[in-house]
C-alpha cells in the first residue's frame, strides 16, 4: 500500500529535516493554521519517519492536553499508517509508551499530558531525542519549557502543531513572530493544503464557525475575540414554539444566590432542540434572595409535569444538585470548559440544531449583551455579566449535543493500492 494526495506544504512537514531539503538546518518546526487542513497527519508522519531514520536505541516524547486526546488525535491516525508501511509497534498503555521498530531502528515514545503547571513535573529528568507537541496552545509554557529542555541529545528536534488562539498567546509571541531567531520553520496551513477535503466540506466548516472562531479555525489567522460572543446572531433566528409533539426534554440550569439563577427548558423535535420556555430570577433586581427548596419549586413549575430526561446544572452547586436528587430528579453535572462550550453552541446556532424560542426574553437579552472581555491579557475570556441564561444553554449543549452530535471526520490522506 502506498500514500498519494499530499500537497506541498504537507509534504514539506514531512520532509523538511532530510539531507537536501532548504530547511534540514532548522531546529524546530511549527504547524499551525486552519482545521481539518492536514497539519496534524502530515506533521505525526514525518516526525516518526524523522526518529526512525535519524535515531536508534532513542527516547522521545509525545505530547497533547490529554493522554487521551493525543491517543484519539495522533497515535489511532499515525501508527496503523506507519504500520501499513512495514514499521512494527506495541504499545504498554500501563507505562504510556509505544515502542516502535522501523528502518532497522527501535525507539521508545512516552505519551505525556500537559493538562496543567503540575504537569511539568512529570517530565522532568528524562532525556529525549525530539518531542512533538499535539495542538501546543493548550498546554501551560511551564510544560512546553520543560518537555524542550529534555531535549538533550545531538540532533534532536522539537516538532510543534497547533490551531491558532489569540494574538497576545505565549506561543504566538514566542515562536511565531521569534521563529527565525529560534532557527524554526514555520508551516501555515489553510484547508486548501488538504487534497482530501473538498470544495463541498470546507463550505461546510465555513457555515459552522463565525467571528473569532471563523478566523482562527478557517482562516487560520491568530484573532483577538471583540466584540459580542455570538455577533451572528439575528432576531429572524427566533421561532415561536412549534406546535406538536416533543420527543424528548431536558432541564439547564445556571445556579446563582447573589447572582441570578437561569433555567431553560428544552424540547426535541424532529432533530431539532428547542429552548421553549425558561426561568429567571435575578436577586439584585428583586430585592431577595430564593432557598434552594424555592429554586427547586420554580424548576418542577417550569417542567409542567412534563418527563425530563435529565436535569443539567452548574457542577459548582451542590447544595442546589443534592435538593434535587432528594426530590428524584435525576441530575447530570454539566461540562463547563467556556471557550469549548461556546464554540459548539455556535455551531449549534448557525446550524439550526438548537432553537430560542420568542418566549425565552432573558435568553434573547442577553444574547444580545453576552460579550468578550477585551482586557483578559493573554486568555480569551468572556466578561462575567449577562451571562446566566448563556451558561446555562452551554451547559445544555456541552453535555447533551456534544455526545449526541460529535461531528464529523475528515482524513487527509487517499491511499491507492
Amino acid at each position: 500500500m502506498r500514500y498519494t494526495g499530499f500537497s506541498a506544504k504537507q509534504k514539506c512537514a514531512m520532509n523538511w529535516w532530510m539531507p537536501g531539503s532548504p530547511y534540514a538546518g532548522c531546529e524546530a518546526i511549527v504547524c499551525d493554521g486552519a482545521v481539518r487542513s492536514g497539519k496534524t497527519l502530515a506533521m505525526g508522519l514525518g516526525f516518526f519517519l524523522w526518529a526512525q531514520s535519524c535515531f536508534d536505541g532513542r527516547k522521545f516524547a509525545l505530547c497533547g492536553k490529554t493522554i487521551a486526546a493525543l491517543r484519539r488525535n495522533v497515535l489511532s491516525e499515525i501508527l496503523p499508517q506507519l504500520g501499513s508501511l512495514g514499521a512494527k509497534w506495541k504499545e504498554k498503555r500501563t507505562e504510556n509508551l509505544v515502542r516502535v521498530t522501523f528502518a532497522g531502528h527501535t525507539n521508545e515514545y512516552y505519551i505525556f499530558g500537559g493538562r496543567d503547571e503540575s504537569s511539568a513535573a512529570l517530565i522532568q529528568g528524562m532525556t529525549l531525542a525530539g518531542v512533538l507537541f499535539d495542538e501546543v496552545v493548550l498546554m501551560p509554557k511551564s510544560f512546553v519549557e520543560q518537555a524542550c529542555a529534555r531535549c538533550s541529545v545531538t540532533g534532536s528536534r522539537l516538532w510543534f502543531n497547533c490551531n491558532p488562539a489569540g494574538p497576545s498567546h505565549w506561543f504566538y509571541k514566542q515562536w511565531i513572530l521569534e521563529a527565525k531567531e529560534r532557527n524554526c520553520l514555520h508551516l501555515h496551513f489553510m484547508m486548501e493544503d488538504n487534497p482530501s477535503l473538498s470544495e463541498q466540506i470546507r463550505k461546510r466548516y465555513q457555515r459552522l464557525y463565525s467571528g473569532v472562531f471563523y478566523r482562527r479555525f478557517v482562516l487560520g489567522q491568530w484573532a483577538q475575540a471583540e466584540g459580542r460572543v455570538y455577533d451572528f446572531f439575528e432576531p429572524e433566528m427566533v421561532q415561536p414554539v412549534p406546535a406538536g409533539r416533543f420527543e424528548k426534554w431536558y432541564i439547564s440550569c445556571d445556579y446563582g444566590t447573589v447572582n441570578p439563577t437561569s433555567m431553560g427548558l428544552w424540547g426535541l423535535q424532529n432533530e431539532i432542540w428547542y429552548r421553549v420556555k425558561e426561568f429567571y430570577f435575578a436577586s439584585r433586581r428583586e430585592m431577595r434572595q430564593m432557598t434552594d427548596g424555592e429554586y427547586a419549586q420554580a424548576l418542577a413549575e417550569l417542567a409542567e409535569g412534563k418527563k425530563i430526561t435529565a436535569v443539567i446544572v452548574d457542577p459548582s452547586a451542590a447544595s442546589f444538585i443534592g435538593v434535587l436528587r432528594k426530590e428524584g430528579w435525576t441530575v447530570k453535572q454539566a461540562k463547563n470548559d467556556v471557550i469549548s462550550g461556546i464554540r459548539s453552541t455556535a455551531q449549534m446556532l448557525k446550524s439550526g440544531k438548537i432553537v430560542i424560542c420568542d418566549s425565552c426574553g432573558d435568553c434573547l437579552r442577553e444574547m444580545e449583551e453576552y460579550v468578550w472581555d477585551l482586557k483578559s491579557g493573554t486568555k480569551d475570556r468572556v466578561k462575567k455579566e449577562h451571562d446566566h441564561a448563556m451558561d446555562d444553554m452551554r451547559y445544555f449543549v456541552s453535555t447533551v449535543l456534544s455526545r449526541s452530535h460529535p461531528g464529523f471526520v475528515v482524513s487527509s490522506v487517499q491511499r491507492q493500492s
